[in-house]
């Protein structure tokens, strides 16, 4: 004697789907004020042997970011740590990379059409010489 299973009762629950919250899909890099450095800097200096490791966890630093920010602040002073964009300098204008585009997309064409070119060559080449085999057997 077989048993028959009754189907599940449909769910309690109004909406199952879990929904992503925008804000934490894009991660975006840090950005660190000009007195955030300063701050660090001067406790960095204030640390005693050891304690340094400690600063920069806590703060969640990486030793290379504060030894890029001493010497900028050195130079240049509270003007130096207030750069406004991470990265480097782009080497090119916006302009400067659409005409570098261009030119790149101009030398492809180019080459394609003399590729197109040497194949009609070709096929004109084969044509004449069929043309001459025609030519030479019936005569």
């Amino acid at each position: 004697m077989q048993v028959r299973k009754m189907p599940k009762p449909p769910s309690d629950l109004n909406n199952t789907q879990v929904m992503p919250n925008p804000v934490l899909e894009k991660r975006t890099r840090r950005q660190f004020s000009a007195d955030f450095k300063l701050r660090i800097i001067a406790e960095a200096d204030a640390c005693k042997h050891g304690e340094l490791g400690g600063l920069l966890r806590r703060e969640k630093l990486y030793s290379n970011q504060l030894a890029d920010w001493r010497p900028e602040y050195a130079q240049h002073g509270v003007q130096g740590l207030s750069k406004s964009l991470p990265g480097p300098v782009p080497s090119m204008t916006p302009d400067q990379r659409r005409i570098a585009q261009l030119e790149k997309d101009n030398a492809r064409l180019s080459r394609k059409l003399d590729i197109a070119n040497d194949c009609l060559d070709l096929q004109k080449k084969a044509f004449t010489i069929f043309d001459h085999l025609k030519n030479g057997n019936e005569q």
